[in-house]
């Protein structure tokens, strides 16, 4: 923790943490939705749900920044970036459609795991043995909870894995142009890419829904919104290292609504692997908070990684990128 962050105030550390929670528990009954939705195309969900909540969010965020320009510095790995951010939220929908709640989360929290990995690739990152030993505990709390065998890996879990990888990829390119680029450019090219391509993909797939549905798509969307202003609140009033460990808190809101829900059991073995992901995901956290020039944050929802990537702060700025 930095020596500004000793000198926030405990109350509104305590609401910063609670604002967050409550963001994330709203996030995760907007993919128990997705789930529920799945009988749609899931570009027809992707549409709607970015056109009722993301856009209005994003937009308000770009003008929040004040750009000077929207031209991006780095066209090529901005396009790619949105790309990857299509495909990862893409493929996380259809997990949730597949795959019991808690099976996607823990996937999905892989990530960090992954952009370490990465980041000794391409970003010529040096992982000291704790972070080694941290990712190592996270993928035995993976393998745990998924137990994989020829019988129980399908295509839910391939579509998972991809969500967090292509999600992962993406945070690596945030990292390596976030202090060229400004936040806007990082916020508009993933929200066009997800309309633009939906939407040609709507076209295709659409199916009439009745009045309940598009009720459920307009709420998917503004459960988006909310969860995304509340989150980020979080951010500015409490020290990063401690809400980013927060989102480890929607394991347990998919194992609640998982089970009222759609029927979907808990055993002690999906607790225990669940468990042991949240201790390795924390770790990450905590290390890249208390040794590293790095703030531990969260992507925007957009990317569907629901860990925490990490990007350096520029100086200038008043307010570290949420991207």
């Amino acid at each position: 923790m930095t020596n500004t962050d000793k000198n926030i105030p405990s109350k509104t550390i305590l609401i910063g943490l609670l604002l967050s929670l409550l963001g994330f528990l709203i996030f995760s009954v907007h993919d128990a939705l997705v789930k529920y939705l799945k009988d749609y195309s899931v570009f027809q969900v992707i549409f709607f749900a970015m056109l009722f909540g993301y856009v209005p969010f994003s937009i308000a965020r770009i003008v929040d920044t004040k750009p000077k320009s929207l031209m991006p510095n780095n066209l090529l790995l901005m396009l790619i970036r949105a790309g990857l951010i299509v495909s990862s939220l893409s493929f996380a929908f259809i997990a949730f459609t597949r795959l019991p709640l808690v099976e996607v989360y823990v996937i999905l929290f892989c990530a960090p795991l992954l952009i370490t990995i990465l980041a000794i690739v391409f970003l010529d990152e040096k992982v000291q043995l704790f972070r080694w030993v941290a990712i190592f505990i996270g993928l035995l709390g993976i393998i745990i909870v998924l137990r994989p065998s020829v019988d129980t890996i399908n295509t839910g879990h391939i579509f998972a894995l991809a969500a967090a990888l292509c999600g992962a990829c993406s945070a690596i390119i945030a990292r390596k142009v976030g202090n060229t680029e400004n936040t806007a450019v990082m916020i508009l090219f993933p929200l066009l890419a997800n309309i633009v391509l939906s939407g040609i993909a709507l076209y295709f797939v659409y199916q009439p829904m009745p009045l309940q549905d598009l009720s459920i798509m307009f709420l998917i969307g503004m459960l988006g919104l909310a969860g995304q202003y509340l989150v980020l609140q979080g951010y500015r009033m409490a020290p990063a290292a401690y809400v980013a460990p927060m989102q480890y808190s929607q394991i347990v809101w998919a194992m609640i609504l998982g089970f009222f829900f759609f029927n979907e059991s808990i055993d002690q073995w999906v607790v225990i692997g669940a468990v042991i992901t949240i201790f390795s995901g924390v770790m990450i956290v905590w290390r890249e908070a208390s040794v590293s020039k790095n703030r531990p944050t969260l992507s925007t929802r957009n990317t569907r990684i629901v860990s925490a990537p990490t990007m350096k702060i520029k100086e200038n700025d008043e307010e570290w990128q949420w991207l």
